[in-house]
């Protein structure tokens, strides 16, 4: 009976997420992750084909372990301002317990060598990017908002608020404040507040693409 594999597949993009946390990018070479785990090369070489996979697969783990978790927040809730706030919480909420892989998401997929990914990894980046699209315009749909300039402004809420406190924290090397998720939640209620809005709809649920 063959011996089960000593080092795993998330073993190693655990450990690809530890020197990307520390070094960035740069720091994830088929080497680093080997020596990380005191595993020899080949057995990175065995799971991933090269650097570029590597860097990939541990970008695209990593957002859509918070992605799953984000729109779990956004479809708890009928009610579109409660989802939108809920939504704001769980980016400080899910940086605060993943503070490696938040410092991995300081970097952009460009930085972790998008332009070469295959296209499975292409094609999985996109999915996730455009469920992120849909459901937030759906949620500035229940709210009654139209139009462009109503989903910028819920991009903003939901997106750009709540991660601009959790990078100031990160690049800072500080530890996020106890009230960070409140002062979220609060920042994201009162941008929601500021749309012009019409007769409200329901809530439509965000496309399931990358669904679990």
């Amino acid at each position: 009976m063959a011996r089960p594999p000593r080092f795993d597949t998330n073993q190693l993009l655990d450990a690809a997420v530890r020197r990307a946390a520390v070094s960035g990018p740069a720091g994830v070479t088929m080497s680093a992750v080997a020596k990380e785990v005191g595993a020899p090369s080949g057995s990175v070489y065995h799971r991933f084909p090269g650097r570029t996979a590597l860097l990939a697969e541990a970008w695209l783990r990593t957002v859509e372990s918070f992605q799953e978790g984000y729109f779990k927040a956004l479809e708890a809730d009928t009610d579109a301002r409660r989802a939108g706030r809920a939504a704001a919480r769980h980016v400080v909420a899910w940086s605060r317990a993943h503070p490696q892989e938040a410092a991995l998401l300081l970097y952009g997929a460009e930085e972790f060598g998008r332009a070469d990914w295959s296209e499975e990894h292409l094609h999985r980046a996109e999915r996730g990017d455009q469920r992120v699209r849909t459901a937030l315009a759906a949620l500035a749909e229940g709210l009654g908002a139209e139009g462009p300039k109503a989903t910028e402004c819920v991009t903003l809420a939901l997106v750009d608020l709540p991660l601009s406190l959790v990078r100031r924290h990160l690049r800072a090397g500080t530890p996020l404040p106890a009230h960070a998720e409140d002062l979220a939640e609060q920042g994201t209620a009162a941008l929601l507040g500021t749309l012009p809005t019409g007769p409200a709809s329901p809530k439509t649920a965000p496309a399931t693409g990358q669904g679990r």
